[in-house]
């Protein structure tokens, strides 16, 4: 059970995070060469009109009072309208539209990694220096090593130009049309009970989680091999074994839940990064979440998507930090002291 006082702690402690990122944001943008109104206006427009627009946008303000005015509106999730991507549509709304895409990705990406990565780790560990060890350590450091960028057209080449088997674009076959409920494409076409366009869905998604989460299985398997071994050697371990119960029920039943604990960390550190590396993989798979529009404003100067979207961000990696921090003291209750 969790104590009032640590939870209170940990999200007390969201509050400078998100500030300083917050400030971080505002500064770098701030600092950069371009002009919005200008951007706006167009680069044939006058200098009369581009100077009316500063006015209205209020970018002749002193920059403390453009600084309190960005963060009284981001605590009512206000970020203003975007400049061009969706001109004069409130960021907010942007972000809605496009957030469900991004988090349906990190999630299928984290659940290949937790699903081949934990069982690849245990398997590593418990036939250590075997052959099956050293195959699964040298994928475990080529998945580390590999960044998306390389790895993404590295797939794209052979699961769809060699061996023709998954689509490389979009989220869907073009021939379904599904309501939107959740934003979630593999949820919806559930919810419309059309199995054809779920397939057509998984099939589609299939290759960009496995892009995305080829890192954190890499990691996820090498922490779970590293856990694991240092407790197969403690007393408890071998007490187990000296009592006649077999080696899988000992590994699963008395040393599994122990060496969870910092893979948990790393699974929750790792979800935070595959939203992350979602600009990446959206990019290369023409997938539209808001890591392919946190590029697309980067590119064209909307000042307020980029600070809506890196702010959404960060939330969403401190908001996973605490889960991370409550399951942690869940599994054992030492750490809120």
């Amino acid at each position: 059970m969790i104590s009032r006082r640590f939870l209170l702690k940990r999200l007390l402690l969201l509050i400078p995070v998100l500030l300083g990122v917050a400030t971080f944001v505002f500064a770098i943008l701030h600092l950069s060469p371009g002009n919005p109104a200008r951007t706006i206006a167009g680069e044939r427009a006058s200098e009369e009109f581009v100077r009316q627009i500063e006015n209205d946008l209020g970018l002749n303000d002193p920059i403390y009072v453009q600084y309190g005015r960005f963060l009284f509106d981001a605590v009512q999730l206000d970020f203003g309208e975007s400049y061009t991507i969706r001109r004069g549509t409130p960021v907010s709304d942007v972000l809605k539209s496009r957030f469900p895409v991004t988090l349906e990705l990190a999630i299928l990406g984290q659940i290949a990694g937790i699903c081949f990565g934990i069982p690849l780790g245990i398997l590593s560990a418990v036939k250590q220096d075997s052959l099956t060890d050293h195959l699964t350590r040298i994928g475990a450091l080529s998945g580390i090593s590999v960044p998306i960028f390389w790895s993404g057209p590295l797939l794209i080449l052979l699961f769809a130009q060699w061996l023709d088997l998954l689509p490389t674009n979009g989220r869907i076959a073009s021939q379904y049309s599904v309501e939107s409920v959740t934003g979630l494409i593999t949820v919806d076409t559930l919810l419309a009970g059309d199995l054809a366009a779920f397939q057509s869905a998984v099939h589609h998604m299939l290759l960009p989680s496995l892009v995305i989460g080829i890192y954190s299985m890499a990691l996820i398997s090498r922490m779970m091999r590293s856990s694991m071994l240092e407790v197969i050697r403690q007393d408890y371990m071998r007490t187990a074994r000296a009592k006649g119960q077999g080696a899988k029920i000992t590994v699963m039943k008395h040393g599994f839940r122990n060496a969870l604990i910092p893979v948990v960390t790393i699974i929750g550190i790792q979800f935070g990064s595959l939203l992350g590396g979602a600009v990446l993989t959206e990019t290369v798979f023409n997938i539209t979440g808001i890591g392919r529009l946190l590029v697309d404003a980067i590119s064209v100067g909307d000042y307020p998507l980029v600070q809506g979207t890196v702010l959404l961000f960060a939330f969403l990696f401190t908001l996973v930090n605490l889960g991370v921090d409550i399951t942690y003291s869940m599994l054992d209750p030492r750490i809120e002291q």
